[in-house]
């Protein structure tokens, strides 16, 4: 416990940021790997424009949520804006993942986390999203939300919204493994809109220099179906059930801890919080948290004399049942609040809504 979680330390190696004879062998070797990667998804990406690879559809509207890069890109306040905007709209919406790191009849992390802030949605894990969809569709659905849907092209979608971290929109220039990206940035030609997150941690200048490169790249048109939001903490929720205002942060010393693919982004999600933040422990991505783990957290919080433990809403969903210590663990929920274009992408998605799943709209696969 303490080191840096797998997503960062692999991030600081692709972004350079990791010096030394090692890491510049390494980042060669990832660089040969990339080659191969691209190609194979460049392929893959034809045969699907081409129609030589089959795509399901299903008996509902299905809207996907995804986006060009690995990590933490805040998609998930995304899904949650979205299924909102389609149950406002009268919509029954259900929440298609994938399940990652699920254990069978589990729910994920985002699902779980999903499950809190959406609970009018329902919930379905399932590697094969046709599947999932008709799994929800039995239940009930009358709309479905892929969570990272962007590269299942197997499943026929009636819009593509692409989330982009405002923070690294380009995965670091390069494909994965040497870089970020699952793809070329050339991919949001499929893409219907686009969503800066954490748009306001970057200053006006820049949102429109990436505003401008993702356009060359997806096309002209993404410039009318262009958001721009900002992450926005809106309460503590507790492991108890209870929740309690933003403001009791402010000035308390806590142990903070995550399991995230961005631990940055919640470090200064705390910091503009105000909390007094005495140790940052992060995880692994998906950490599967034990007893242990908490035991190694209470007596962390012990010795600097914090009062709680704080912790985001996708690590809150695993924490394992009585091992808080009668100390407090609560996590901060974020919500997407746009900024800008709000109104065109909400657009979007009324008009999805009403309509058929048969309709022509968003012709992407």
């Amino acid at each position: 416990m303490g080191m840096l979680p797998d997503a960062e330390t692999f991030k600081r190696l692709v972004d350079g940021s990791t010096p030394g004879l090692r890491a510049e062998a390494a980042r060669l070797v990832l660089a040969a790997a990339a080659g191969p990667y691209g190609l194979v998804m460049a392929a893959r990406n034809a045969a699907y424009d081409r129609g030589l690879l089959p795509v399901s559809r299903v008996s509902t509207p299905v809207i996907s949520v995804g986006n060009l890069t690995l990590g933490g890109t805040g998609k998930t306040p995304l899904v949650a804006w979205v299924a909102r905007r389609l149950a406002a709209a009268g919509r029954r919406p259900a929440i298609i993942s994938r399940g990652y790191g699920a254990r069978p009849g589990e729910r994920s992390d985002e699902a779980a986390e999903l499950g809190l802030v959406v609970p009018e949605a329902i919930h379905i894990a399932n590697r094969d999203r046709a599947a999932g969809c008709r799994t929800a569709i039995a239940a009930g659905c009358d709309a479905a939300v892929l969570d990272d849907g962007f590269q299942h092209r197997r499943l026929h979608r009636n819009l593509d919204i692409v989330a982009v971290d405002a923070t690294d929109p380009f995965g670091c220039g390069r494909l994965f493994p040497r870089g970020l990206l699952r793809e070329s940035v050339a991919g949001l030609t499929r893409a219907d809109a686009v969503v800066l997150t954490r748009a306001s941690a970057v200053d006006a200048e820049r949102r429109q220099a990436i505003r401008s490169a993702l356009a060359t790249a997806g096309g002209r048109r993404l410039n009318d179906a262009w958001m721009e939001a900002e992450h926005r903490p809106v309460a503590v929720r507790l492991a108890d059930g209870g929740s309690q205002p933003l403001d009791s942060l402010r000035g308390l010393p806590v142990v903070a801890f995550a399991g995230i693919g961005n631990p940055a982004a919640f470090r200064a999600t705390l910091a503009g919080l105000a909390a007094n933040v005495v140790e940052f422990i992060p995880f692994p991505d998906h950490h599967a948290y034990t007893a242990a783990d908490f035991n190694r957290l209470a007596a962390r919080a012990s010795r600097h004399g914090a009062v709680m433990l704080v912790t985001t809403l996708k690590d809150l969903v695993k924490v394992p049942a009585g091992c808080s210590h009668d100390l407090p663990v609560g996590a901060v929920e974020i919500a997407i609040e746009p900024l800008s274009g709000g109104e065109r992408v909400a657009a979007l998605i009324d008009a999805v809504a009403s309509r058929d799943c048969g309709s022509n709209q968003g012709q992407r696969a």
